[in-house]
């Protein structure tokens, strides 16, 4: 689960309090989420910034498929939705991190209640493309998950797609994924583990939680794709008690990510509906890739070696 409980309203109750923040707006902007379009509105200028350099642009003439109120009015964080419209209220959030992971979270729900040939799903996890085909990396907040993947993008044949949320479109025969965000959201940490990207660190402007927006060109000059064919799953796991490696079968695969309310601790509706929406998917999923299941309790190098070691078989 989030660090914060998301409370479902009707679209009574959205115009309501709509009407009531209208004169505390002070920015709206609207960005591209994979063709998408979601229009924030916020008093925070600072968010502004965030989102502008954190999605892509998205034409004013567009109609929003989704709308996210960022408000502070001094009081509680609190986080309404109204599943009708697709529009989210949150008010008194200091943490962008959280804006734009709602942001995708609720344009996640939009496509998954999109039915059409061109099923769309998302992901909350990495994927970098190694000449020519994905490598997506999952697993729950604090298993290494951004860690591993910016370990794996120190290779010149690597390439970056995303840290942290990816569509995926299903095939008969493939999974092909796409890239959620412009740039990046790194931790100031990163450093630490590997001294590549120190200097790059240095530069970023950091929130409440130790985190900003790197600008992913500078980064991977060359080496940024938007999508790419996915060909191999890694999970990530932490337990002293578990064997560091092993191959799943899809079965097992599904269990995990049951067990781990999906790996996603953004997720605007948890009901039946959805949950079997979300199980169909990855049981698909799974079933046209080889997934692997990695215990991060090894050194982070250590643990890179074994993901290296896949993508080059």
């Amino acid at each position: 689960m989030s660090d914060y409980e998301v409370e479902l309203i009707t679209p009574e109750a959205k115009d309501r309090l709509a009407d009531e923040l209208a004169s505390e707006i002070r920015f709206e902007r609207k960005a591209n989420i994979h063709g998408a379009c979601v229009k924030l509105l916020t008093d925070n200028e600072s968010f502004k910034d965030e989102w502008e350099d954190n999605f892509r642009f998205m034409n004013e003439d567009v109609r929003p498929h989704a709308k996210i109120f960022s408000i502070e009015d001094g009081g509680d964080l609190q986080v309404m939705y109204d599943p009708t419209a697709k529009v989210a209220i949150v008010r008194n959030c200091d943490y962008y991190g959280w804006i734009k992971s709602i942001a995708l979270a609720v344009i996640s729900d939009f496509f998954e209640d999109y039915h059409s040939i061109h099923r769309r799903y998302s992901v909350h996890g990495s994927a970098v493309d190694y000449m020519g085909h994905a490598i997506a990396i999952i697993g729950p907040p604090g298993t290494g998950k951004t860690t591993l993947t910016y370990g794996l993008l120190q290779n010149e044949n690597c390439n970056y797609i995303s840290d942290d949320w990816f569509f995926t479109r299903l095939f008969s025969n493939a999974a092909v994924i796409y890239s959620s965000e412009k740039n990046s959201y790194i931790r100031d940490d990163l450093a630490d583990v590997w001294k590549t990207f120190a200097e790059e660190v240095k530069r970023v402007k950091l929130d409440v939680k130790c985190r900003g927006i790197a600008d992913v060109s500078t980064l991977f000059d060359g080496r940024i794709r938007e999508t790419s064919t996915l060909k191999t799953m890694v999970l990530l796991e932490r337990d002293e008690k578990n064997q560091p490696f092993r191959q799943l079968n899809p079965d097992e695969a599904l269990d995990y990510m049951i067990n781990q309310d999906f790996c996603n601790p953004h997720q605007m509706i948890r009901d039946a509906r959805k949950f079997n929406l979300r199980v169909n998917f990855f049981k698909e999923l799974f079933t046209q890739n080889d997934v692997y299941m990695l215990n991060t309790v090894e050194t982070p190098q250590e643990s890179l070696d074994r993901i290296v070691a896949l993508a080059e078989r």
